[in-house]
């Protein structure tokens, strides 16, 4: 895999200690924090899609038409983020004894893909929108996306706080989507600030000016739907975390009294909670039961140390040295 797209990954699953000291809330905490967000989101992109739609008609501007189908589209992938992270936070069952936590990269590839998907089809009609003569649009359009663009970012930023927190790759998803919609409102503002100065010069040519910024956009978008892709499908494939967080678990396993060494450490992502599978060295000359309390000890140290380690399993062998 590429350089980049590990550091976006790591990006994402990494945390600080001074976080978990500060605020060491369980997984579920997250998933119920995100689901409420994601609820948030649906109720303001339905506002504000028929808000952009309506002002977009009455007011000549296919940007601002195409932004409020992209805010449209967030509505159905708020609704898959809110429907992954629900079904995440279940606790596990016979069936799923690792519980449900791959319901939540599972709903950011979807959200992912819709964001691929919204981009080609907008950049299709902005083409085609391009191609066809029409009207400058309307100087009242401009405020619409102003408001609108303070909104989706202060949403965005709501949603990433949270995923970074969480560790969450279908929360991220969400705030992208969010983001994604601004930076659409971005450059629907600027492309119709171009068409009006240009009308305003007499000069012609420049009425599809909001069509090239909503094209434009639709890249970033693409791009960024691509960009969230890969982390998602890193936790599928059970990719490592970060070395520093490979590290910390060591430590602290080291730290146990009775752990001579630290052969392996294996650490999994599953939905907002870690799985780590530790190799650890102690005297070949202990009793079976020295080594289950001391197998005991590292579990238990390794949880305390970080809320997100779901579950420890050690396996206990004699420490060649």
């Amino acid at each position: 895999m590429a350089h980049e797209d590990v550091r976006f990954y790591n990006s994402i699953v990494a945390d600080t200690t001074t976080q978990h000291a500060a605020s060491p809330m369980p997984a579920t905490h997250h998933l119920h924090a995100g689901a409420q967000l994601a609820l948030l989101g649906i109720l303001v992109n339905a506002v504000l899609a028929a808000v952009k739609i309506i002002s977009g008609v009455v007011g000549h501007s296919y940007a601002l038409i195409a932004d409020g189908f992209e805010s449209t589209f967030d509505i159905v992938s708020s609704l898959i983020m809110w429907g992954g992270l629900k079904y995440a936070a279940r606790p596990p069952d016979a069936s799923h004894p690792y519980g449900h936590g791959k319901a939540e990269p599972l709903a950011a590839i979807i959200g992912a893909l819709m964001l691929v998907g919204a981009a080609a089809g907008l950049a299709v009609e902005s083409v085609h929108e391009i191609l066809t003569p029409h009207h400058t649009p309307k100087p009242f359009t401009l405020a619409v996306l102003v408001i609108v663009l303070v909104i989706k970012t202060m949403l965005s930023r709501m949603v990433h706080r949270v995923a970074h927190q969480a560790r969450s790759t279908a929360m991220a998803a969400d705030a992208m989507h969010h983001g994604s919609d601004a930076l659409t409102s971005a450059a629907a503002f600027i492309g119709i600030s171009i068409a009006l100065i240009g009308e305003h010069l007499g000069k012609k040519g420049y009425e599809s000016a909001d069509d090239w910024a909503a094209l434009f956009a639709c890249g970033l978008i693409a791009s960024n739907g691509v960009r969230l892709l890969k982390p998602a499908l890193f936790d599928l494939m059970d990719t490592a975390p970060p070395k520093d967080f490979e590290q910390r678990v060591r430590s602290v396993a080291e730290s146990v009294a009775g752990v001579m060494e630290v052969e392996q450490c294996r650490i999994r992502k599953m939905g907002l909670q870690f799985y780590a599978d530790l190799h650890v060295g102690v005297n070949g000359d202990i009793s079976v039961r020295e080594g289950h309390d001391i197998a005991h000890r590292v579990k238990d140290a390794v949880r305390n140390a970080d809320p997100s380690i779901a579950d420890v399993l050690v396996h206990i062998e004699p420490a060649e040295t």
